[in-house]
């Protein structure tokens, strides 16, 4: 029997084992935005039925990339704007939200493209986004609970992070250059956009002390230089 990757498997008992960590940081990041609680949070998979999710994986094959590229052409006929848009978005799901996760909560779900989903509304946007698997890394000041692995510090956490978010980067990346005009210069840039947002925006919304989500947001950005994203370049004036 094959099994494709855009199937959601959920067991009868896979509810049960989703770890309260991971209930306890969705609701927090839920919470850092009332008005739109989708905004940072991701959902458990096993929770949700397949209609309007697909799996990062396979973006350009299923043809979503593309998709979200017309629709992104309606509002801007640039072809340069309008990719620079789902990149934007797609980038947010990969980094804003693992990165307000590790500012915000100090725990982080696995980012790569086997684990994360992504949901569109009716307008073909981006809404949400999902994972496979619940279990969270933390930093040993944050808890070892069921459902997480503890990391030794704060940077060992960026790294894996950054680690795992550039798989999901390089599928856009690859997927978005086929279809527009997007170099890895202005990807770079996007992520290192998103990782700065979030540690700016999720100590204000979130009670996280300035130093500590700037801190976490320095420590993130090494990590992806480390891992070969220029996420430090600048936007030109």
């Amino acid at each position: 029997m094959t099994v494709t990757i855009d199937t959601v498997v959920s067991p009868h008992d896979r509810r049960a084992a989703v770890s309260t960590a991971f209930r306890h940081t969705m609701t927090a990041l839920r919470h850092l935005d009332p008005e739109a609680p989708r905004v940072y949070a991701v959902a458990d998979m096993a929770e949700q039925s397949k209609r309007r999710w697909w799996s990062f994986a396979t973006g350009l094959e299923s043809g979503r990339f593309e998709a979200l590229l017309r629709r992104s052409s309606l509002d801007h006929p640039d072809p340069r704007r309008a990719v620079d848009q789902v990149a934007a978005a797609l980038v947010h799901a990969v980094v804003g939200r693992s990165a307000a996760a590790f500012v915000g909560c100090g725990r982080v779900w696995d980012p790569g493209p086997e684990n994360l989903w992504i949901h569109l509304d009716s307008d073909v946007g981006i809404d949400w986004a999902g994972v496979r698997d619940t279990a969270l890394r933390s930093v040993s000041g944050s808890g070892a609970t069921a459902g997480t692995v503890v990391m030794p510090c704060d940077e060992a956490l960026a790294a894996w992070t950054a680690h795992r978010a550039a798989r999901s980067l390089e599928v856009a990346a690859a997927g978005l250059s086929a279809l527009g005009p997007l170099d890895a210069t202005q990807m770079s840039r996007i992520v290192g956009e998103s990782v700065l947002g979030a540690s700016a925006r999720v100590p204000l919304l979130g009670g996280v002390s300035r130093d500590g989500g700037w801190r976490r947001g320095q420590m993130l950005l090494d990590a992806f230089v480390d891992a070969g994203w220029r996420v430090r370049l600048r936007r030109p004036a």
